[in-house]
């Protein structure tokens, strides 16, 4: 081979090999840009739980152990490290929620407090957001496998320290909580508005 032909094909390798480097670079950025959002998502619903705790408590004094739960899910989740760590955390806080509004559900008066309103009215307006950042997650995260994972990138990205993402997974017996924004209804007191 003539040295014309070697440096073409190593200048050929090297283009390639920048070419495969930017692409993956651009998928982690997204990625990670991606998990930005749902972290941002999260630290606002946690933030947002201690008034409610403290709004509820306020009605349901004798209901200790679900309000220690909810601090103590709220305390796991905001440790988190990992996207696995994360989706576990916000699952067990997800049903120490479930438990709190339950507790709600029990104090009709609650309905008529303006604070517990509004902080519920921003917690369904943040469970939507956490929604639609986790899906937007996910899509960059199985954009970022893919090329990690299919040729020719793959023979690179291992080389050049680009590993698979996890998933932002929902456990299957929360994922109608999850997927849906959080709500609570008081029947009696409906019924009794309505009548009135």
């Amino acid at each position: 081979m003539s040295l014309p032909i070697v440096l073409g094909i190593i200048a050929a390798v090297i283009v390639i090999a920048v070419l495969i480097y930017n692409n993956l670079i651009r998928a982690k950025l997204r990625t990670d840009e991606a998990w930005s959002d749902i972290t941002v998502q999260l630290k606002r619903r946690y933030d947002l739980i201690p008034n409610l705790v403290n709004t509820v408590a306020g009605y349901a004094k004798h209901e200790k152990t679900v309000f220690d739960d909810v601090t103590e899910a709220r305390a796991q989740a905001l440790n988190a490290q990992s996207v696995t760590e994360t989706a576990k955390a916000d699952n067990q806080f997800q049903a120490a929620l479930k438990s709190l509004f339950a507790v709600a559900e029990a104090y009709p008066d609650l309905k008529a407090n303006q604070g517990f309103q509004q902080l519920q009215g921003e917690l369904v307006d943040t469970e939507d957001k956490i929604q639609a950042a986790r899906r937007f997650y996910n899509g960059a995260a199985r954009d970022f496998n893919i090329k990690v994972q299919s040729l020719p990138t793959s023979l690179f990205a291992g080389m050049l320290g680009f590993r698979k993402r996890d998933f932002f997974e929902v456990d299957e017996s929360e994922s109608a909580a999850v997927g849906s924004p959080v709500k609570v209804e008081f029947p009696e007191t409906e019924k009794a508005g309505k009548k009135a």
